[in-house]
């Protein structure tokens, strides 16, 4: 019997193909908005940091470092006593306003944040809506 190596370790990681989307900002920044992308792992966490290796540009436009850089002001004030559960990803796992990571069709702040668990087929989009003002 051998001793377990950082080799054999590497050998073990799983891979995962998702079905990677994008819209809006993200889309027009990217020379291919729909691809099948592969990566070392099995988190939304892994995904992210594998192509933000590649694509730095887009985690500038798409993550938020600080609790200011998440947040827009807004015309309206919220109640004190908000309906439901509310809840944000940690600092420096946060969106930029307006931009969104979805895993299926879902926020990933209704899900588990960067530690959301993908599947092969899964489809994975980053939205950054188009918005236009006066």
């Amino acid at each position: 019997m051998s001793a377990t190596t950082d080799t054999d370790s590497a050998a073990e990681r799983t891979t995962t193909t998702v079905h990677l989307r994008a819209t809006g900002h993200v889309r027009d920044a990217t020379e291919t908005p729909h691809q099948a992308f592969t990566f070392e792992g099995d988190t939304l966490r892994d995904l992210l940091e594998t192509f933000f290796e590649q694509r730095p540009d887009l985690a500038e436009m798409l993550i938020a470092e600080t609790e200011t850089e998440a947040t827009t002001g807004g015309w309206a004030r919220p109640p004190k006593n908000l309906p439901g559960t509310w809840h944000k990803n940690p600092e420096g796992e946060q969106t930029k306003p307006y931009a969104r990571v979805l895993v299926n069709g879902k926020f990933n702040e209704v899900l588990d944040g960067f530690d959301t668990r993908i599947e092969d087929g899964d489809r994975v989009s980053f939205v950054y809506p188009f918005i236009f003002c006066c």
